[in-house]
């Protein structure tokens, strides 16, 4: 038994032993290993650590700008501050409450359902500028972080042209072309994660500081991109018209100085580029410039008009206005007269009357470098029915862009010569160094310089006694033509729906601008001399009112000499020295505004006296062409809207009258 005990008791001791050696051995090797990680690897696994809750994040940097010629910003990036709170962080609730509430105007209730909110981080919805970094930087609770976002200064004045930014990416316009040189170069950040591996709002240090983009510079000319959108709205609201589209050109070098276009209202559209359209008889020049190009005709050369209709493979045309009988090329052209220059384009071939229209670059893209453009319509030779020839003519069976008409008349304008239009100048990077540029670029030689300048003598005409004769300045001629073409939609003519235009350059000698208007589908009266070339004559008196467009004053003034205007001359001396530069509008109080003018309640009926309207808080621009409308003569002084006019608003005077329009806004001379 007592052996039996004694075995037992050794056993027992032994199994003892064994367990506290396992667990002598298990603390060594846990001690060991612990010694190990915490010793010999801590380097290793405390970079592990901080991988885990640090990651390193790369931080877009903002946007470069986007200027018109002269500097001024169109597109920029706008750095804001994004606050977030730490509401366990935070020591003095009140103080807190009182910063928000007086640094970025929150209601004092918002703000300490913020500051006491339950949750560890709470972020707040919207974005502040960043001068409210000086007040809150290093507030116990409070974190700042840097945002960019795209802004456009100038509302949707340049919409469609510009594009939209969506993220870090550019989409449509210039954005989109020019997102590479725009986007800025990344910078880099470290971000504190939690256990979940989420990023901490604020917990975050920036290592590399990001770079601004690069800097695109277009033609356009801000001051006229702003005549051009206030002109043509305020004609789509009179006409009721669904839409339009204005653009002002340099026909000289193709430069695009204006270009909006209108769409219920909006101008985040571009249908100057992407929306083609029957042109009319806005085409008509081109067709006479090739019989005079091909020398098949002169423009004394004569066409019977018979009774003002004509049938043809079946088909009759018909003029709006006939005056039947024999007529001259010219004045066919003049008076816009569909069987006249019809008839007269019968002795040209296919092949010379499709090559010459598409030598003045319809039915081609332009080439002008923006998304979205389209070729129009300009169907060759073997796909064209008996009626074609007659179609073409005068302006139908093709479809247009209003860029690529305005470009057409650019060589009308400019001796024959198809310039590419251009709408960017140059690239600059961040430094402000240009890395690339583009220059004036001629496509082609369409037609010779003395073929234009007939035409051009012709396109004078009608503007002086023709179709287009609301387009007419007494100061300046004017050489253009007016068009009216019927809509086409879901697959025919829609009956009382048109496209008006009128496309002209000024001044007619030495053009320095072409100008071109359609409006789509107006109510009321229609033809495009009656709605689109008034908007023509408005906007030529808005840009000589103007104190600061890419107008020669001194070549104006030279210009001015030789026509025969009186009225002229005295301020030519006053005139001649300024160019590109601020003018007196007193260059434009000259004008002596013909009596098509529209109606308008302040000319008392009958008479020549007029009522002065109440133009205070209006443009200088917009008041001067109020005034100019009603026949008076302006003196402006000042900067800015009109504050003051005399004599003051319902008085009575006679047209040629000068009123005194000033503003007590001064140009600041620093």
């Amino acid at each position: 038994m007592r052996r039996s005990r004694k075995k037992i008791n050794s056993s027992v001791i032994l199994r003892r032993r064994l367990l506290l050696s396992i667990l002598l051995f298990s603390g060594v090797m846990i001690l060991g290993r612990a010694s190990q990680i915490q010793i010999f690897q801590r380097a290793h696994w405390r970079q592990q650590a901080e991988q885990q809750h640090r990651t390193s994040v790369e931080v877009i940097g903002p946007r470069g700008s986007v200027i018109d010629r002269s500097g001024l910003d169109l597109a920029i990036s706008r750095e804001f501050s994004r606050v977030s709170l730490a509401p366990r962080e935070i020591i003095n609730v009140e103080y807190a409450i009182k910063l928000l509430s007086e640094t970025l105007g929150l209601s004092r209730d918002f703000a300490r359902t913020a500051v006491t909110s339950s949750k560890r981080w709470y972020v707040l919805p919207n974005l502040y500028p960043p001068s409210v970094r000086g007040a809150l930087t290093n507030v116990p609770g409070f974190y700042l972080e840097r945002e960019y976002r795209r802004s456009y200064p100038r509302g949707e004045l340049a919409g469609g042209i510009l594009g939209v930014v969506r993220g870090d990416k550019g989409y449509g316009g210039i954005e989109q072309v020019f997102d590479e040189s725009l986007r800025g170069s990344e910078g880099r950040a470290v971000l504190t994660r939690n256990h979940l591996g989420q990023a901490i709002p604020g917990e975050s240090v920036l290592v590399k500081e990001p770079e601004v983009g690069g800097q695109v510079v277009l033609t356009l000319d801000l001051d006229l991109q702003e005549i051009g959108h206030q002109v043509l709205m305020e004609a789509v609201e009179k006409t009721e018209s669904q839409g339009g589209d204005l653009l002002i050109t340099d026909p000289r070098t193709g430069d695009i100085l204006a270009m909006i276009s209108v769409r219920d209202g909006s101008t985040k559209v571009l249908s100057a580029i992407n929306t083609p359209y029957e042109p009319g008889s806005t085409l008509k020049p081109f067709t006479v410039a090739s019989l005079l190009e091909y020398e098949l005709a002169s423009l004394e050369d004569t066409v019977d008009t018979e009774e003002g209709r004509w049938t043809v493979e079946g088909r009759t045309i018909s003029d709006v206005h006939p005056e039947g009988g024999v007529i001259s090329l010219a004045h066919a052209l003049k008076i816009s007269s569909n069987v006249g220059v019809a008839k007269a384009a019968q002795v040209m071939t296919p092949a010379i009357q499709y090559e010459t229209l598409r030598d003045f670059g319809l039915g081609v893209p332009t080439g002008v470098g923006l998304p979205g453009e389209v070729r129009g319509t300009l169907r060759r030779p073997e796909h064209w029915s008996l009626q074609s020839p007659v179609s073409l003519a005068i302006g139908y069976e093709v479809s247009v862009t209003p860029l690529q008409m305005a470009m057409a008349y650019g060589a009308l304008a400019n001796g024959g010569r198809l310039m590419r239009p251009r709408i960017v100048k140059e690239v600059r990077d961040a430094s402000g160094r240009t890395v690339d540029t583009f220059q004036p670029r001629l496509v082609r030689q369409v037609v010779s310089e003395s073929v234009t300048q007939k035409i051009t003598d012709v396109l004078v005409d009608v503007v002086e006694g023709g179709t287009g004769t609301r387009a007419r300045l007494s100061t300046f001629a004017v050489a253009g033509k007016s068009g009216t073409s019927r809509a086409w939609s879901d697959g025919g003519y829609q009956s009382g729906d048109y496209f008006s235009s009128f496309v002209g350059f000024f001044p007619a000698k030495d053009p320095q601008v072409v100008v071109l208007v359609k409006l789509d589908k107006p109510k009321g009266d229609y033809y495009g001399g009656a709605t689109a070339a008034p908007v023509t004559r408005a906007t030529l008196e808005s840009i000589l009112a103007s104190r600061q467009t890419t107008l020669n004053r001194g070549a104006l003034a030279q210009v001015a000499r030789t026509q025969s205007f009186p009225s002229v001359s005295p301020i030519l001396d006053e005139v001649a020295p300024f160019n590109r530069g601020v003018i007196p509008y007193r260059l434009t109080s000259l004008y002596e505004f013909e009596e098509d003018v529209d109606p308008n309640p302040d000319i008392l009926h009958g008479s020549n006296k007029v009522i002065v309207p109440d133009v205070a808080g209006l443009p200088a621009r917009a008041a001067v062409r109020k005034m100019h409308n009603l026949g008076l003569r302006v003196h402006w002084e000042g900067y800015g809207s009109v504050t003051i006019t005399l004599p003051v608003p319902g008085s009575l005077l006679t047209r040629g009258d000068t009123v005194h329009l000033s503003s007590r806004t001064r140009k600041s001379n620093g």
